[in-house]
């Protein structure tokens, strides 16, 4: 693990993150709060591309919970079976269609603690949805980010949720709602897992990376 970086460089990093990515935008097809949760939902240990393609036509039929809960388990399962843990997927879904029916009117609610009592959605969901949907700066801590946060010294942490921690205390307000967003696309496209591409990175200079691949 990094150490963690200080103040002026850490503001250098998003500086050039902002410079070439100023509005960076979440990869998941949704059209509503509703539709936005099911797909993260869905997205776990899938790609966003496969989440994606199954969704396009299935929030053409189901783009409520109401509508969901009418489409059923069979047919939902129908839409959604090139993505992985499907069947345990679709289960978590109908479930939640059915408790944000009864129980919120059809509406996603927009707190971490009732997003997170929902079936099959985690912190890192409920993050997701926050910062998305609400515009709220929480930090959703995927594989990806946990990856760039220790290589680099931006946000490091023995955990997710220490992850999370660092990028909230040290990462500056201004950056904060979009932060999420850069890390991802810098660890999906440039600080990938095996083979870095440190040579094209933006910020190779900053990084703390020992093993940098120029």
């Amino acid at each position: 693990m990094a150490r963690q970086l200080d103040y002026h460089t850490i503001r250098e990093i998003f500086t050039r993150f902002q410079a070439a990515e100023p509005e960076p935008k979440g990869e998941l097809h949704h059209v509503n709060a509703y539709t936005l949760l099911v797909a993260v939902t869905l997205s776990a240990q899938a790609t966003d591309a496969g989440v994606n393609k199954a969704t396009r036509e299935l929030f053409e039929h189901a783009d409520t919970p109401e509508k969901m809960l009418a489409l059923g388990e069979e047919g939902l399962i129908a839409h959604i079976k090139t993505i992985g843990l499907y069947r345990n997927k679709a289960r978590n879904v109908m479930k939640m269609a059915r408790i944000l029916a009864d129980e919120y009117g059809g509406e996603v609610p927009n707190s971490r603690a009732a997003l997170q009592a929902l079936p099959g959605v985690g912190r890192k969901t409920a993050n997701v949805v926050l910062n998305m949907w609400w515009r709220y700066p929480a930090q959703a801590v995927d594989t990806h980010i946990f990856r760039v946060g220790n290589r680099t010294g931006i946000c490091p942490g023995k955990d997710v949720v220490a992850v999370e921690r660092a990028i909230e205390d040290n990462i500056p307000v201004d950056f904060q709602q979009h932060a999420h967003h850069w890390l991802i696309l810098h660890g999906r496209y440039v600080c990938v897992a095996r083979k870095p591409k440190c040579g094209a990175c933006l910020i190779r200079d900053l990084c703390q990376y020992e093993e940098k691949n120029l």
